[in-house]
């Protein structure tokens, strides 16, 4: 009698074990049939994280098959740079507040200053951003800010070689005015806001920053063979916690090494060391519908052996252009303008 239990009991173990072990193998056949779904193991107990990718628009023209503006002339003006020790410039930009005066910086390595100048090239001072450093500043902005009526001055710390810093910085602080100022003026700049910005994909080189004059919206165009990647960060941006930017649009271009926004809102130009592209923008066009558009090519003169940085004028008159020259000996630092015809 009891042997005949203790095989029953058996019996019935050795069933339950199966039928709990063909429950378990359906279960994960079944999940493993669903696309994204897999088995977890037993003792993985943190929760899954779902990311979504990130989609970019498409320009959809043929980047070889564009036409050429005729806006501007396409021999510039191009003057020697006073100074003899800034040899890596890598952004220019038009004050809004001086008339005449561009903002100039050297990139990594090199001290945390903006250099103010003009069309002729002069010295014309030196802002020193005490409250932060240059892991390598790419670009510089000028336009609105948090306080209406003061222009601002953007410095783009957002150059990443190897891709592989978690966050990219933009300095924002006032543009001084130099009415009545001895020149070369020089001054300490404290009081300096830091948005900490990050990519939704992953950390990327970037060399051009822009800022819609109109909605004050920030934009960052990767630096990538044969492609940029724009994104955006809509204004206010936070100056205490990380904001995360958002996708615009994905163009064919090639090594974009800067970019500007003209002042009224309705231009844009994106430039490599090779070339030059420019949108002029129909009514009612937002910035990131526009990078959409087919876009023209501009005049460039392929006079700067390391073609760097480029902004439109603060009147609307032209476009100004600079160059870096540290592994380029036997050249001077420059700045070039193409007039608008």
């Amino acid at each position: 009698m009891i042997s005949n239990s203790l095989t029953s009991f058996n019996r019935n173990i050795t069933a339950s074990v199966k039928g709990g072990l063909f429950c378990f193998l359906a279960l994960a056949i079944f999940s493993c049939g669903k696309s994204g779904n897999s088995v977890l193991p037993v003792k993985d107990t943190a929760a899954v994280v779902t990311t979504k990718p990130v989609v970019f628009p498409k320009a959809t023209y043929n980047p070889a098959a564009l036409d050429t503006t005729r806006l501007f002339d396409p021999i510039p003006v191009t003057n020697n740079l006073a100074r003899k020790d800034l040899l890596e410039i890598s952004g220019i930009a038009a004050s809004r507040v001086n008339p005449g005066v561009l903002y100039i910086h050297d990139d990594s390595g090199n001290p945390n200053q903006v250099y103010l100048t003009d069309a002729s090239g002069a010295d014309k001072g030196t802002l020193t951003l005490t409250s932060v450093g240059n892991r390598d500043w790419e670009d510089i902005a000028v336009g609105p800010g948090p306080v209406a009526g003061k222009s601002y001055v953007y410095v783009a710390d957002i150059g990443d070689n190897d891709s592989k810093y978690s966050s990219i910085f933009i300095y924002r602080f006032p543009e001084p005015d130099l009415t009545g100022k001895s020149l070369p003026f020089v001054t300490d700049i404290a009081s300096i806001d830091i948005i900490e910005l990050k990519y939704p994909d992953g950390a990327h080189n970037a060399e051009t920053l822009m800022v819609d004059p109109l909605t004050r919206d920030i934009f960052i165009a990767s630096k990538q063979s044969n492609l940029s990647f724009v994104y955006t960060a809509a204004y206010p941006q936070s100056t205490t916690s990380v904001t995360v930017m958002k996708p615009v649009v994905q163009l064919y271009f090639n090594k974009a090494t800067s970019g500007d926004i003209s002042p009224d809102g309705s231009e844009i130009l994106l430039r490599s060391n090779e070339l030059i592209w420019y949108w002029k923008l129909p009514a009612e066009t937002n910035i990131s519908a526009g990078l959409l558009l087919q876009p023209q090519v501009a005049p460039y003169a392929n006079n700067e052996p390391q073609g760097e940085g480029i902004c439109f004028a603060a009147d609307g008159s032209g476009y100004f252009t600079d160059t870096e020259i540290k592994d380029h000996p036997g050249h001077l630092a420059t700045i070039s303008f193409y007039k608008r015809r």
